[in-house]
Formats: structure tokens, sequence, C-alpha cells
């Protein structure tokens, strides 16, 4: 009985050591890992309308009832992230797919005030390395830039709205990243149109 006793008190001891410890790590941690995520946005903010300067984006409330409506006219299953303006050139909308292969990928989509994709950037992704992992390359993304459609389709699998050309070997990684930009496109029209 002694033994377990000393055993369990042990345990108990190593429990909150390394409890205390990776809380400690947290706290120290938080704040650089938020500015360096807040960086990435803007970054990617940047990214979708270069020619804007970081003055023009205003952050806005996400419209809840617009997104649930989006994803619903869209048919995805995705979500709104964040929302922005970015003056009177147009608005930038982040989403998360959650079909993709590897797991979720978040994109930030800017839209041209007539309704145009004026650039995509691709925040988060764990795709299959030389497959999906090529949607991060401007060859893939750069398809939706410059058009103004109400909705994209993978040309494979054909339907209404503008193609765009799957990556080879990475089919469910294409339908992820445009499942994501036709949520974007989505709460755009329902939005801010």
């Amino acid at each position: 009985m002694n033994k377990i006793l000393k055993n369990t008190l042990i345990l108990t001891a190593i429990t909150l050591i390394a409890g205390l410890g990776l809380g400690l790590v947290y706290e120290i941690t938080k704040a650089p890992i938020a500015a360096a995520q807040e960086t990435a946005k803007k970054e990617a903010w940047q990214q979708v309308f270069p020619e804007a300067s970081l003055d023009d984006f205003e952050q806005v409330d996400v419209d809840q009832a617009a997104a649930d409506k989006a994803i619903a006219d869209m048919g995805v299953n995705a979500t709104i992230d964040e929302a922005c303006t970015v003056g009177d050139a147009g608005f930038i909308v982040t989403t998360t797919d959650k079909d993709g292969f590897g797991g979720s990928i978040q994109v930030t989509v800017g839209i041209t005030a007539d309704g145009t994709v004026n650039g995509v950037s691709i925040l988060s992704i764990s795709e299959t390395a030389g497959l999906g992992m090529k949607a991060t390359e401007p060859a893939f993304y750069g398809q939706y830039e410059g058009v103004q459609a109400e909705k994209f389709v993978v040309s494979k699998d054909g339907g209404d709205g503008e193609p765009i050309d799957a990556l080879s070997g990475a089919t469910i990684t294409s339908r992820a990243v445009t499942g994501a930009v036709n949520a974007a496109l989505g709460y755009y029209q329902n939005a801010f149109q």
C-alpha cells in the first residue's frame, strides 16, 4: 500500500510540473504566434489587392445569416472566417473549406466591386507534397484571378460555372480550393451586393 501511495505522489508531481511547464510555454508563445498570424493575414490581404495600401483595409464583422446562405447556395462544406472592405476597390473574404485531402484549406479571396476575383492567397494547407501542395503555385490559383463568375467548378466534374483545371492527382484538393473560393464569392453575393 505504501508503494502505491509513493508512486501516485510521484506521478502527480510529474503531471503537475509538466502541466505548469506547458502553461508557461503557452503564455510565452501566445503573443508571438498571434502577431505572426496577424502579419500573415495582412500579407494575404496585400497579395489579393496589391494596388491597395494597408490603410485601405477595414475588417468588418461577418454577417452570419449571409455566410450561412452563401454556404448553402454554393453547396460547400466551408466556413466564412473573416471579411474586409478595401475602400471602393472591393472586398476580401477569408474562408475555410473542410474537405481537403489533408484537412481544411483556408484561403483569402479578393473580389473587386464588380465581382471579379482580384486575387487568391492560400493561408493554410496541408496536402500531399508534389500533388496537392501544387495548389499553392500561381499556375493553379491564378486560374481564378481576373475572372468574373457567379461560381467556379472543377472542369472534370462538369456543372454550371467557370471551369477550373484540376491538379493532376489532386482532384480532392482542387475541389476544396474551388469550394473555398466559391464560399467567398457566395458571401460577396449575399453580403456586399
